[in-house]
């Protein structure tokens, strides 16, 4: 017996070493992807404890996290097996922020002014006009639309929303049970290209100049000071960064440890030449959120930016960015939407910046985000994915498209008139089945209504 403890409490300390040395520098991470998550889901979408557990931290690691609630503080916490405890909290306007001790929670803050919600047919606002034309197979687009869904007792597909517009119209739409038209859902890295577009009309505004220097001081001294906006925009800039988020890496320090999330890449030394080395960054496009709020006089300016000039003016009016500790947005990742405002997005694009009769952006800037980035093989533009390369095989090569992470995507076809989302949880869903599907739904001769 004597013996058999002894082996016993050695195997115990095994395990603890390995536990240490293996999970526990992981346990703030986890805990703070899954207070967050927990917070956002909750405050901004108003889904129970036991749906965000469900499918928004269904995923290794993060599902060993313990989560509650506090709707009397706007608050959530997590840990894992009691250790490592990080809190979120709610903010109207701001949405969630991770946050650690030094944060001070009664603070006063600024938060954006906003449009109020008009009731306007769709696009301009959120109304549906059911509208039949004459070259669509209906059946078949909703066959390719239902086949994007789980069946009943099965959970691979995880789709929670595909939504289809064509000439203006929503020809399509359907929702997993427990959505629907009016859930806010998060976009990930879709976030990244609402970022980008702000500096698309800010040059439109003449207010920037994207091929300039950044002019960052504390690049003046090497060989960072020839970084342009241009190269930023691209992930192009040479500036070593790590995105994994399987593990301890630049990207999840970042997201779920910085208390100012834009100076992280902007710490970071050059590994590669500008314009000649692509390297994916949410670091980057938050050093983008950093340096934009540099272009206003003051922090109610740039908050309010993003949704004078972009996410009210297309009538986005369920879209909220959310900010660090620092105030300023979390442009790589922190958009949330309902798939008929993302989709909003998608047309603002299609019609190359026009948003009925306001040029919002140039019809240039259309083009310049959807050119291939050099280095990336052709399948990155200016903050926005591409099919140039032939990702999707079955797709046209002119579709290009925001992405983000478990499969969010918002894709514009120029040539078809047609915007598609698709909003879930598996990062391995299969897009050139659904978007070549729908697209043989749609004839292209004949555009008019019956």
């Amino acid at each position: 017996m004597k013996k058999f403890l002894k082996y016993f409490g050695f195997g115990v300390l095994i395990f603890i070493i390995y536990f240490v040395i293996t999970s526990y520098p992981k346990l703030d991470l986890i805990s703070g992807f899954a207070s967050k998550s927990v917070a956002s889901a909750h405050f901004i979408d108003n889904r129970p404890l036991n749906l965000i557990e469900k499918t928004d931290n269904d995923i290794p690691l993060v599902k060993k996290a313990s989560n509650s609630i506090d709707d009397k503080n706007l608050w959530a916490t997590s840990s894992v097996f009691g250790l490592k405890e990080r809190k979120a909290i709610y903010r109207k306007g701001l949405g969630c922020t991770l946050i650690d001790d030094t944060f001070d929670v009664n603070a006063p803050y600024l938060v954006p002014h906003r449009a109020t919600t008009k009731t306007l047919l769709f696009p301009k606002g959120n109304v549906k006009k059911d509208t039949v034309f004459a070259n669509i197979d209906y059946k078949k687009l909703q066959t390719a639309l239902n086949n994007a869904f789980d069946a009943k007792g099965k959970s691979t597909k995880k789709t929670r929303s595909v939504l289809v517009v064509y000439n203006d119209h929503i020809i399509a739409e359907k929702y997993a049970e427990g959505f629907n038209e009016n859930s806010k859902i998060l976009g990930w890295s879709m976030t990244k290209s609402l970022t980008a577009t702000l500096y698309g009309i800010l040059q439109h505004q003449n207010k920037i100049n994207i091929t300039n220097p950044v002019n960052l001081a504390e690049w003046q001294k090497d060989e960072r000071k020839n970084i342009t906006y241009n190269d930023l925009l691209h992930m192009n800039s040479g500036l070593e960064w790590e995105e994994d988020y399987t593990k301890i890496s630049d990207v999840t320090q970042m997201l779920f440890l910085a208390k100012n999330m834009g100076q992280v890449q902007a710490e970071k030394p050059s590994v590669g030449k500008p314009n000649q080395t692509w390297n994916y960054s949410s670091g980057t496009t938050n050093l983008l959120s950093l340096l934009l709020r540099k272009q206003f006089k003051t922090h109610q300016e740039y908050l309010d930016f993003w949704y004078s000039a972009l996410l009210d003016k297309i009538g986005m009016n369920s879209a909220l960015v959310e900010v660090d500790m620092a105030g300023n947005y979390v442009g790589s990742s922190y958009g949330w939407a309902t798939t008929r405002d993302w989709a909003k997005f998608g047309l603002l694009y299609l019609h190359k910046g026009n948003w009925f009769g306001e040029q919002i952006f140039s019809p240039e800037w259309a083009k310049y985000v959807a050119t291939p980035t050099p280095t990336s093989g052709n399948r990155y533009g200016a903050h926005f994915w591409l099919n140039a390369g032939g990702k999707f095989p079955n797709v046209p090569k002119e579709m290009y498209y925001c992405s983000g992470y478990q499969g969010q995507m918002v894709a514009i076809f120029p040539n078809h008139n047609l915007v598609i989302v698709r909003m879930g949880t598996s990062e391995d869903f299969d897009f050139d089945t659904l978007l070549s599907e729908i697209i043989k739904s749609i004839k292209p001769e004949n555009t008019k209504l019956k």
